[in-house]
């Protein structure tokens, strides 16, 4: 599959993608010639059942794992054969994430979560990034909450914190792994819509990968993925239409 021509000059893509573990008779494909890009000031979902390679695309994309075959860029930097160190500092300033266990580091109060990218960076934030902020903490409601630790907040509270300092940096996309998992249904759609009010209102790129179908619903594109290969790439739809769609999928697997 080749890229299509409107995923050139995307916020991230791949071409000719493949990934694989083990070798010789334990060699598991899990991306198989996967060509696609994350569109810029888009919310794009990734699906697909079990093992089908979602996260493990996020994962390529975001440069914490590595290519087998293929090539990966960061808008127009390649960073397919960047090292460790590289790859460290390009996620550190281009990239935020969100992930299902929040990620929180339990000794900082939510203040101190909220620095920590510009502190691992060796510097504080500048003025404007210290009204970023400011302006997040009141939009996500933890004002009166910035001096907790995250074993004093509940769990929409925690994943409000982990959607912030994703934001706080103004990264080129946020790569999000199943970020309302391990929430209630309510928390979860109140999470869902910070993600999809960070596209609409600032214009953030965010690649969500989930199982859910009404979290995926929030998406503007969905890709569906099963056994390494997107077999499906979808403007919106309803969390009906999608699974419906996931149905397939399984019952085809």
């Amino acid at each position: 599959m080749d890229i299509l021509s409107s995923d050139i000059g995307a916020v991230a893509r791949v071409a000719h993608l493949g990934k694989h573990y083990g070798t010789g008779g334990q060699r598991v494909t899990a991306l198989d010639d996967v060509s696609i890009g994350i569109r810029r000031g888009q919310f794009t979902a990734i699906m697909g059942p079990s093992g089908s390679g979602k996260s493990t695309l996020m994962h390529v994309m975001a440069g914490l794992d590595t290519a087998s075959e293929g090539r990966v860029w960061l808008g127009d930097d390649e960073i397919t054969a960047l090292g460790d160190a590289a790859l460290t500092r390009l996620r550190r300033r281009r990239i935020g994430f969100v992930f299902q266990a929040f990620n929180l580091v339990p000794t900082l109060d939510v203040m101190g979560n909220l620095r920590l990218p510009f502190e691992l960076d060796g510097r504080g934030p500048d003025t404007a990034e210290r009204e970023r902020i400011a302006a997040l903490v009141a939009a996500l409601g933890l004002d009166g909450r910035t001096g907790h630790r995250p074993h004093e907040l509940s769990g929409g509270q925690q994943q409000r914190v982990a959607i912030a300092r994703a934001l706080a940096t103004r990264p080129d996309v946020i790569f999000a792994d199943e970020p309302t998992g391990a929430l209630d249904s309510r928390t979860s759609r109140e999470v869902l819509r910070l993600l999809r009010s960070a596209v609409v209102e600032t214009g953030q790129s965010i690649a969500m990968v989930t199982h859910d179908p009404v979290a995926a619903s929030h998406a503007d594109r969905i890709l569906f993925l099963a056994d390494g290969r997107i077999i499906d790439d979808r403007e919106a739809m309803s969390a009906a239409q999608i699974s419906e769609t996931m149905l397939r999928l399984e019952t085809a697997a």
